[in-house]
């Protein structure tokens, strides 16, 4: 074996033409945190090692699954892989539960509770098995679960870790320890008691305490800040179930065989070097949905269309409207699929976007706003008040949209799958984080890799008005420069010949020696 530049082994010697006649493809079981963003990626993972011959079991929750099977052509699409299928597995929540805004978090106390104990009777009595019977080889399991990982152990089987966020968020993350012991969480109460306020009043957040460098972080002492840090970490008490569940859960990544992450290493290089002396094993392999388009489009036999894997009913009209909008003149918004506000943060936020009279798309989920009356739909003094530069829809092809000519500009949530797909279509960006690991990746995009601005704990119909002119119109020369050469470079990165590229085929020569070792 001989190390490639990215630090990941790759095999010199032994290529997969070579293993098929000794044994039979791999069958690898692939198991999502149920997350729009989450599955999204994994789905992305799933169709390239599918494209690569591998035996493939999708396993998601029956909530997703079957919104997955209404709002998309998924069983169509992986129809062509006969070495795919899917299963599904209930997370123990009832149909119309809620899972955006806080309460996504009670998802993991529910998985706990009924999805774990019915994962491991699946996985021991073989419920689990290939369509032809063939036991599972390997597990993918999202990083977020950690016990796939004792599962596998006690029956033999590998586990490749996937974390769906970046790496930079994924070693704050990792350090949370590391801060605790130096003193710098838990965050005093005062700082909370104001951040409180500002998601109940709708104020700007102005703490400069909340500025402060975080020290105990290497590789960003320089820059991160205490408002940077992953939004659990913003807990006032270190025995809050979050924040210990996410400090804990990180940690076990170093036991699985192996890291996979969405992205690549001209992008975050510097931190995937502190990332591999916890996990030396670390394949880069983003971004997904890039490297995936680049596969496909190598192909000389007709494949299904790539449609989005959405768990939303994605309006297309918004492509017609895109069609007649001037080049770079509409600044794209959404904010996921989790982030939810109050009504008073969303006319802000309209305020700000009519206001700056640039030209504006917003996707506006049916529960992204949290009040009874009229059950979160888009306000219709909005809809009537936006008909002249702006257009609103509920969900939309966000690849397609940012590769679209008139798109300028992404005001969005700063989720991770967003982020690479804005840095893809080389969209500046102006990040306003909900959740998670977005407080992180909202101060790389503006701080390390200059793609934009962040307007994190801040939600004031002036400073929206001002950070969108700036963003379209003052700066808009700077940041199209910066955004162009990151877009060139994930580019290279998913081409043929590219990291990316190459690391996704060590991935899967390791999990067919893998398959070698644990079918023998």
């Amino acid at each position: 074996m001989i190390p490639s530049r990215s630090g990941v082994l790759a095999i010199s010697t032994l290529d997969r033409a070579h293993m098929e006649p000794e044994s039979k493809a791999p069958h690898v079981l692939i198991f999502p945190l149920p997350a729009q963003g989450h599955v999204n990626s994994m789905l992305n993972l799933a169709q390239l090692l599918s494209l690569a011959g591998l035996n493939i079991t999708f396993l998601n929750t029956d909530h997703n699954h079957n919104r997955l099977v209404l709002h998309t052509n998924i069983l169509h699409r992986f129809a062509c892989f006969p070495g795919f299928q899917f299963k599904t597995i209930p997370d123990g929540l009832p149909v119309d539960y809620p899972r955006a805004g806080d309460h996504f978090m009670e998802v993991f106390d529910s998985i706990k509770l009924v999805t774990e104990p019915l994962f491991k009777e699946m996985m021991s009595s073989g419920q689990l098995n290939s369509a032809t019977g063939q036991s599972v080889t390997c597990i993918i399991a999202d990083g977020s679960l950690s016990f796939p990982i004792d599962v596998g152990n006690e029956l033999g089987i590998p586990v490749i870790h996937f974390r769906t966020i970046s790496a930079c968020s994924f070693w704050a993350y990792f350090c949370i320890q590391d801060m605790i012991e130096a003193g710098e969480l838990p965050i005093r109460e005062t700082f909370m008691s104001n951040l409180l306020l500002m998601r109940s009043m709708v104020i700007t957040l102005e703490n400069e305490d909340m500025d402060c460098l975080i020290r105990s972080v290497p590789g960003m002492e320089n820059f991160l800040r205490i408002r940077d840090l992953p939004s659990f970490c913003r807990a006032s008490n270190l025995t809050d179930s979050n924040l210990q569940y996410v400090k804990n859960m990180t940690r076990q990544s170093p036991r699985a065989h192996a890291l996979i992450l969405n992205t690549f290493e001209d992008l975050e290089g510097p931190i995937l070097s502190y990332i591999r002396t916890k996990c030396p094993k670390t394949y880069t392999i983003g971004p997904l949905h890039a490297i995936l388009k680049s596969k496909l489009e190598s192909k000389t036999t007709l494949l299904p269309y790539r449609s989005p894997n959405s768990l939303f009913e994605v309006d297309k009209s918004c492509m017609v409207w895109l069609d007649a909008q001037p080049l770079k003149s509409v600044i794209y918004v959404s904010f996921g699929s989790i982030t939810v506000m109050a009504k008073e943060e969303l006319m802000e936020f309209w305020y700000g976007l009519v206001n700056s009279k640039k030209r504006f798309l917003w996707a506006i989920r049916p529960d992204l706003v949290t009040q009874k009356d009229g059950e979160g739909q888009i306000p219709h003094e909005l809809v009537e008040g936006t008909k002249d530069r702006g257009y609103m829809v509920g969900w939309v092809p966000q690849e397609e949209v940012l590769a679209h000519k008139a798109v300028g500009g992404f005001l969005t949530h700063s989720g991770w799958n967003s982020t690479l797909e804005s840095i893809v279509a080389g969209v500046p960006m102006i990040c306003w984080p909900y959740f998670a690991d977005q407080q992180v990746n909202s101060r790389f995009v503006s701080e390390v890799w200059k793609l934009g601005m962040d307007m994190k704990d801040v939600c004031d119909r002036v400073i929206v008005e001002k950070m969108v002119n700036y963003l379209m119109e003052e700066r808009t020369d700077i940041f199209m420069k910066s955004t162009a050469e990151k877009a060139r470079l994930a580019k290279e990165s998913v081409t043929n010949g590219g990291l990316s590229y190459c690391n996704l085929d060590h991935l899967i020569k390791d999990i067919w020696l893998m398959s070698m070792t644990t079918t023998k």
